[in-house]
């Protein structure tokens, strides 16, 4: 009779997975490698020259940032630009990209959009024409417009949220969809409320 305990053989027994943090507690390495993300929505107003929107997307790509899409357009003053931002990341990431956007000298004010903010999306979609009364029945549906229609295709236009836009792509798929452009969002909050303020800039 041995003085070992009873069991398997070390070599035959099963091991945890995972590290643990700074107290000691063992980290799930599936639950640590999929942090909860959800999609926010920026609006930077930007100084408007040669420049800005590259310094912009280069900060994002340094910081490996999700972004889904970024667009940017003129405002009521010429000086100043609008960017629109859709980031896809966790909490702390998402907090982050709004303080490193501050740091820039050529931003001027960010803010993060509420949920109800007005949202909208342009998408042209270039579908197979054999069938043109059904396309243009799903065209009417999603209150879009033909831009242009031929023996072989037709591109349509529509607008809208990012779930309207969706759905109309999953209904014109039973065409045959051979090109899609998506401009990304264009956002303003509602009523009176500044979307972007012009901020005062101190010397340090």
């Amino acid at each position: 009779m041995s003085g070992g305990l009873e069991g398997p053989a070390p070599e035959e027994r099963m091991r945890p997975e995972g590290r643990r943090n700074s107290q000691g507690i063992r980290i799930d390495p599936e639950v640590e490698a999929e942090p909860n993300t959800r999609q926010a929505v920026l609006s930077a107003y930007v100084e408007h020259r040669p420049g800005v929107l590259a310094e912009i997307s280069g900060l994002f790509s340094r910081r490996q940032f999700n972004i889904e899409s970024l667009t940017v357009g003129p405002t009521v003053d010429e000086n100043r630009a609008r960017m629109t931002i859709v980031v896809e990341e966790p909490e702390p990431g998402i907090e982050q990209a709004k303080k490193q956007l501050e740091k820039l000298i050529s931003v001027i004010s960010v803010r993060e959009l509420e949920p109800d903010a007005v949202q909208r999306e342009l998408v042209l979609v270039k579908v197979n024409g054999e069938e043109p009364d059904k396309v243009q029945a799903i065209t009417e549906m999603y209150d879009g417009q033909t831009l242009d229609a031929g023996p072989r295709t037709i591109t349509v236009q529509l607008t809208g949220d990012e779930q309207k836009i969706d759905d109309a792509l999953d209904a014109y798929r039973q065409f045959g969809i051979r090109e899609i452009a998506r401009t990304g969002y264009a956002a303003l909050t509602r009523g009176e409320q500044t979307t972007a303020k012009e901020n005062v800039r101190t010397a340090d």
